[in-house]
């Protein structure tokens, strides 16, 4: 296969060296014995991120302080981390990554639980202007959190959810229908909620000018950064965003079922209280004094309500140490274009590549074949890119996939037919996409020889 050439882009990754990935023998790839030991390849960070190694030696800390100090670990610690304050070790780090200040994050909970405190607080409806403006095929949770959100305040989601689909015959929504949506129909709308990246295309939405049309509009404006903090650079606190949320065990490596996280614009610290208030939004120089009226830290962190978990809080400390010491999304940002644009070329050479106006067409009894779905716009995608298998509703997907995990390549299926292969800047190297296409390609010539 013909090697794409980047100008700029180094085979090696940032910090490969900083993670564990699994090896073909972890993974039971079927691959020749003298590889087996070998890192798989893993391209599947969008829904998972590696252990870093600097997470399992925290862990291990933790573990020890732990069984040596017991309680007194929450005000005495041997490594300066007491755990009454753990959340303040990974904040900094955390406004780092949206561009916010310190006092606009917080880390706690998870994505859904936080979208719900944010909801609960951002989403006031009235009879005149009650509607949610979100795309189509949303992540499920947020499509249940808005659904039974807008029930909750008695209207009809079928009603209340204005959902966003692309114009047939593509695969994305444009810039300008959002736009126009919000301008059209702004006056009816409470909330403009969006992915930043969009999880099932890969599309990064237009954060900025989503949010400035909001904002003329009277509307608040959040989002839901799942796939977008880690992978694409942010500037909440200058693009005006209302709140936003995340969780942390993708492109944060914090593992699964990692501690997710919140932003609350500072322009709402003097009149936006949480509805649901807990002991550890309390102001934190009276909090074991354990007074019987709630004192809310000024900020994000006020809405905080349980001590969060130091193993899972810790866990995130180590990859965001390697966030750091990369230069955090600067360096990252500028591998990660070059990467998945690497990635985009070796796949379409494979041979078997339409492009999306033609997958639209394909037809049923057409050869096997697959699209990219995400926008080639650098602009508008992440690390992500989601492969689109023809013709759709067939089982080409699923023959493709057995195929790529049994040869030890490790992406995601979103069924009923994509994949989706994520080249991360701080663990993949070319040679991950080149093996990716390679073993792509192969896929595709094993189907045809048997049909």
């Amino acid at each position: 296969m013909v090697s794409a050439d980047h100008e700029g882009l180094e085979a090696t990754a940032l910090a490969d060296d900083e993670f564990i990935i699994p090896t073909y023998k972890d993974i039971g790839a079927q691959v020749p014995e003298e590889i087996a030991g070998q890192r798989c390849t893993y391209l599947c960070g969008n829904s998972l991120g590696p252990l870093a190694k600097r997470s399992q030696f925290l862990i291990q800390q933790e573990l020890c302080v732990w069984a040596t100090r017991a309680v007194t670990g929450h005000f005495n610690h041997p490594h300066g981390r007491e755990w009454m304050n753990i959340a303040d070790t990974v904040t900094p780090l955390l406004a780092d990554l949206v561009g916010a200040k310190d006092k606009e994050v917080a880390c706690m909970g998870t994505l859904t639980a936080n979208l719900h405190l944010m909801m609960s607080a951002f989403y006031k409806p009235t009879p005149n202007r009650y509607k949610i403006l979100c795309e189509g095929k949303a992540f499920p949770s947020d499509q249940y959190a808005f659904a039974s959100q807008a029930a909750f305040h008695g209207y009809d989601p079928k009603d209340a959810i204005v959902e966003l689909f692309p114009r047939g015959g593509e695969f994305t929504l444009r810039n300008s229908d959002i736009l126009d949506v919000i301008a059209k129909q702004g006056s009816t709308i409470a909330l403009v909620i969006f992915s930043g990246v969009q999880y099932y295309t890969g599309q990064w939405f237009p954060m900025k000018e989503i949010a400035e049309a909001a904002k003329e509009q009277g509307c608040i404006c959040g989002w839901d950064l799942a796939h977008a903090i880690g992978n694409v650079p942010l500037s909440l606190h200058d693009w005006d965003v209302d709140f936003a949320v995340w969780c942390s065990y993708k492109y944060l490596n914090s593992g699964p079922g990692g501690i997710g996280g919140l932003f609350v614009h500072e322009k709402w610290e003097s009149n936006k209280a949480p509805q649901f208030a807990g002991w550890w939004g309390h102001d934190a120089a009276t909090r074991f004094q354990m007074p019987p009226d709630f004192s809310p830290i000024p900020g994000a962190q006020g809405f905080q309500q349980s001590n969060p978990s130091v193993l899972a809080t810790v866990s995130l400390l180590g990859s965001l140490q390697v966030f750091k010491q990369v230069g955090t999304m600067r360096p990252l940002r500028e591998r990660s274009v070059l990467l998945t644009a690497h990635l985009e070329v070796l796949l379409r050479q494979t041979g078997f590549y339409v492009p999306p106006d033609e997958a639209a067409k394909h037809p049923a009894n057409g050869p096997p074949r697959f699209t990219i779905i995400t926008p080639e716009e650098r602009e508008s995608r992440g690390a992500q890119l989601s492969l689109l298998f023809l013709p759709t509703k067939s089982d080409v997907m699923e023959r493709i996939l057995n195929y790529l995990e049994s040869a030890g390549v490790i992406g995601d299926e979103r069924r009923p037919d994509v994949i989706r292969l994520t080249p991360t800047p701080l663990y993949n190297t070319t040679r991950d996409c080149e093996r990716a296409a390679e073993v792509l390609k192969r896929a595709f010539e094993a189907i045809d020889r048997l049909t």
